[in-house]
């Protein structure tokens, strides 16, 4: 699923249009998604982007752009939007027409506006009914979707054009977490989907220039200080804290609470074992040498017969959180099964484990892990230490150094809980682990944990959920053996009684 990523630059004062606007008009997906703050002007980026594409000859790839809003009001907004940036970008282009069609299924007239260029293209706006893009081709916008009616089926309608090569454009502000564009949303996070998603919030606006580009409208002097007030002016008109999240903060309403709910959770388990171990005062003064005795030791006990029963012909991942004294360090290794699913076979929980031995026991695992293929690490902090260390035994190939961030928790997050829903993967039955995944929350309209520990032993930290998602995210990111026939030196060639006639076939040569 492809994600537009947010683009942060400095806030240049002639450039026209602010970096986030420019992002949307650069990517060229034929699917894309804009979940918004209001006023923006996103769509006014977008009129930009559709007079561009109207005013094109049709060897340079011009088409009509439809506008389908949720009201007349939108409707007149969007084009006369349209015939601004005409002018601005000296394009050749009619007066507004006001055109009146009567709908068949409805038995009603209905209005559109529309902007005709010299190239034979236009720019009509539309009202929401789905049968008005019937027998229509070009680029079609559904501005505020989530506050159709209809969504569902405006969106096949515009769909059908895609056939031809047209596109599709979402913008919408939230309208709650059940809706229609929500659910689209979450969808193509998961992978479930093929749109391209932008996400703007009002701080995303502002980081990039929108208060400062306010003030330079209506002449006023820009301070952090002015921009600081003016968002809390508006956080305050707002009903409610929740509202005020939805309308600026792309989170919809109610859209707290437990990520994967706890009977998903379970239904998806199976009876292997989590291996614990937890590090004594005493252990963890023993001298170095002492200490990797005793881990061998256990790791041949407890370890060794798990591993001996993995498939050596499928192929396996691992994913690991890191924790020294305070949370946990949970290895999480996990098999491709044929079919696709994704099988944790046992989990390992470290508890004030010193990072030799830490190391130690990952080096175990992943040693003899059948056609190991990828592994994501937890480099946060004292993290770091074994994500590089595993980077360099096993590769770059192979192993991802990662830092937990809100966008990749925002990647990652769906495509796990999308498992869970599909039915496609496997996790131990254990209690701490099935708490630790119900740990997950949406926070401020992302899915991650929240601050501080997680169960009521304060103990933990989600540790296991985020093992879990880790091994998970590295089984779509595979790497491949490659094998090879190393070629003889001039000496070995040179010697009649060698004989290499089958090296060729076997991918040599020189």
């Amino acid at each position: 699923m492809p994600v537009a990523p947010v683009i942060y630059k400095q806030y240049e004062p002639d450039e026209v249009l602010l970096p986030y606007q420019k992002n949307w008009m650069e990517d060229t997906s034929q699917l894309k998604i804009a979940e918004k703050s209001r006023r923006t002007g996103l769509t006014w980026a977008e009129a930009a982007d559709a007079v561009l594409a109207a005013s094109a000859s049709k060897t340079a790839n011009g088409t009509n752009h439809f506008y389908v809003g949720s009201n007349k009001e939108m409707a007149i907004e969007f084009i006369d939007a349209c015939a601004m940036w005409a002018k601005a970008f000296d394009k050749a282009a009619s007066d507004i027409e006001e055109e009146i069609f009567e709908d068949e299924d409805q038995e009603k007239s209905i209005l559109t506006f529309t902007i005709r260029f010299a190239s034979g293209f236009k720019i009509q706006a539309l009202s929401s009914r789905p049968s008005n893009l019937r027998g229509r081709q070009g680029n079609v916008t559904i501005d505020e979707a989530a506050f159709h009616d209809h969504l569902d089926e405006v969106l096949k309608a515009a769909l059908a054009l895609t056939m031809w090569g047209s596109k599709v454009r979402l913008i919408s502000t939230h309208n709650g977490v059940e809706n229609d564009f929500n659910e689209i949303i979450e969808d193509s996070r998961a992978g479930k989907k093929d749109y391209s998603i932008h996400r703007v919030t009002l701080d995303d606006a502002c980081d990039m220039g929108l208060y400062k580009r306010i003030c330079q409208v209506r002449g006023d002097e820009w301070s952090q200080e002015k921009e600081d007030e003016w968002k809390r002016g508006l956080m305050k008109a707002t009903k409610t804290t929740e509202d005020a999240e939805e309308e600026y903060g792309c989170v919809p309403k109610s859209g707290g609470g437990t990520y994967i709910s706890r009977a998903l959770r379970e239904s998806r388990m199976h009876d292997v074992p989590v291996i614990r171990y937890s590090g004594t005062a005493e252990f963890n003064l023993w001298p170095e040498h002492l200490r990797e005795a005793e881990m061998n030791a256990w790791c041949e006990i407890h370890l060794k017969p798990l591993l001996d029963k993995l498939n050596p012909n499928l192929k396996h991942v691992f994913g690991e959180d890191f924790g020294r004294s305070g949370d946990l360090t949970v290895l999480s290794p996990m098999v491709i099964s044929q079919t696709l699913k994704r099988i944790v076979p046992f989990m390992v929980e470290l508890h004030n484990v010193p990072f030799k031995q830490q190391e130690q026991v990952v080096f175990y695992i992943c040693d003899r892990l059948p056609r190991f293929s990828a592994a994501k690490f937890d480099a946060r902090g004292n993290g770091q230490y074994l994500a590089e260390q595993a980077r360099f035994r096993y590769g770059v190939n192979r192993v991802e150094e990662v830092m937990l961030s809100q966008s990749w928790y925002l990647e990652h997050m769906p495509k796990f809980k999308a498992a869970f829903e599909d039915d496609t993967i496997l996790i131990p039955r254990d209690a701490d682990v099935a708490d630790d995944i119900g740990a997950i929350q949406v926070i401020k309209g992302i899915p991650k944990l929240p601050d501080g520990k997680t169960d009521a032993n304060k103990k933990r930290h989600g540790d296991a959920a985020i093992s879990l998602v880790m091994a998970h995210a590295a089984s779509f990111d595979l790497a491949s053996p490659i094998e090879w026939t190393s070629v003889p030196d001039k000496t070995e060639r040179d010697n009649p009684d060698n004989d290499f006639s089958g090296l060729m076939s076997k991918g040599g040569g020189w």
